[in-house]
């Protein structure tokens, strides 16, 4: 999990030299005497410096720093071997623990933001524990004549175990919303692409709160940021979904032309339309465009429009494109990308189209070539 919380942050230097103290990180580990401990604050930032004491003799070492609210840093000893605490002003944190096995042998007091983040950290490793036994017991059994008769019980109790620990998260984060330990919490990852907690009103609610009360702090930013962004896709997916369910109405769009003039999709209606996202500086783009051009000087005279959406930033490009390309029919872009257009129709892809009736109904998507052409023969039989 810890590696997990670290795909929104990279390190950077705990606090500059001479600022007076209000709260000490202190401990023991035992076996390292003479090595080095590295002490970083969290932050979104660039640049990486390390502030790093020796342990003493007896493995125990000292750091100071400032601040006014709560922050998130690091003990590490090297790249896999590190433990992240949360520490507010005024605290005096005392980690005990093992040199050799930092990670999984350490206690800590006197932090009660530390303390959540360990006992999150031993709950998860609890589970994924449990996890990893399944995945083993099922290896040495695939062979075995027992195997399809347990491996459903296996499975079941493998989701049962992820499930329990699902809620567990969620629910701490519900109880917790104005703590940056939510924030720890939102990003336990079962894998790369699997968040422990797939709830997004609970995300939202924790982001929410903590951006009212921690407006400034990075950690709250990048959450409410990531935040808007699982929200923009979730509509997004939500917009993919309508948008297969030929019998709705499609989002409009309403984009400048070539001339500045303001065009609007839904002034098409009762014309059977192509609308068609491009770039002029997509090849793929510029190869499907003569044949573009050559349907709708076929069809335009029977009730046929193309709505052509670029999704450019490079007017000149544009300009020049069309120009080549022999584009008549209705071109429009903001030149910022049309980026509500693109979001709104799902678009992951150039180039990419939608046909449209005279209802602005979906009757077909990424019609090409020969495609295209058949299936407008068939309506203006």
């Amino acid at each position: 999990m810890k590696k997990a919380f670290y795909f929104l942050i990279v390190l950077f230097v705990m606090f500059a030299c001479g600022e007076k103290a209000n709260f000490t990180i202190s401990g023991q580990l035992i076996g390292g005497a003479g090595k080095t401990i590295y002490f970083n604050k969290i932050i979104i930032s660039d640049p990486i410096r390390f502030d790093s004491v020796k342990l003493d003799k007896e493995g125990k070492f000292k750091f100071e720093g400032k601040t006014s609210s709560p922050a998130f840093y690091q003990l590490k000893l090297s790249k896999n071997s590190f433990v992240t605490l949360l520490v507010d002003s005024a605290e005096n944190a005392f980690i005990k623990g093992s040199y050799k096995n930092f990670t999984r042998d350490y206690k800590v007091s006197g932090s009660i933001g530390s303390e959540i983040l360990l006992d999150l950290d031993n709950r998860f490793f609890k589970v994924r524990s449990q996890i990893d036994s399944l995945h083993k017991l099922c290896d040495s059994h695939k062979n075995d004549p027992v195997y399809s008769s347990k491996i459903e019980e296996w499975d079941a109790y493998r989701n049962v175990v992820k499930t329990d620990h699902s809620n567990y998260v969620t629910a701490f984060v519900k109880r917790n919303p104005f703590s940056l330990s939510s924030v720890y919490a939102l990003y336990q990852k079962w894998n790369e692409n699997d968040f422990v907690i797939n709830d997004l009103q609970t995300m939202k609610t924790a982001a929410s709160a903590l951006f009212s009360v921690y407006p400034k702090n990075e950690q709250v930013i990048a959450l409410y940021n990531n935040t808007l962004q699982f929200v923009k896709e979730e509509n997004s997916k939500k917009m993919a979904a309508t948008l297969k369910e030929n019998a709705v109405n499609t989002p409009n769009i309403v984009l400048p032309d070539a001339d500045g003039r303001e065009r609007n999709l839904w002034s098409l209606h009762g014309k059977y339309v192509l609308l068609h996202f491009w770039s002029a500086k997509d090849r793929a783009s510029r190869i499907v465009n003569p044949v573009l051009s050559e349907v709708y000087n076929k069809f335009k005279s029977r009730g046929f429009e193309i709505f052509m959406v670029s999704i450019d930033n490079d007017r000149v490009a544009w300009m020049d494109a069309i120009a080549d390309d022999n584009l008549s029919c209705i071109n429009v872009g903001d030149m910022k990308g049309s980026i509500q257009a693109t979001n709104n129709y799902n678009i992951r892809e150039l180039p990419f189209n939608y046909l449209l009736d005279k209802d602005g109904n979906i009757i077909g998507r990424n019609l090409k070539g020969p495609a295209l052409n058949k299936a407008l023969s068939n309506i203006f039989k």
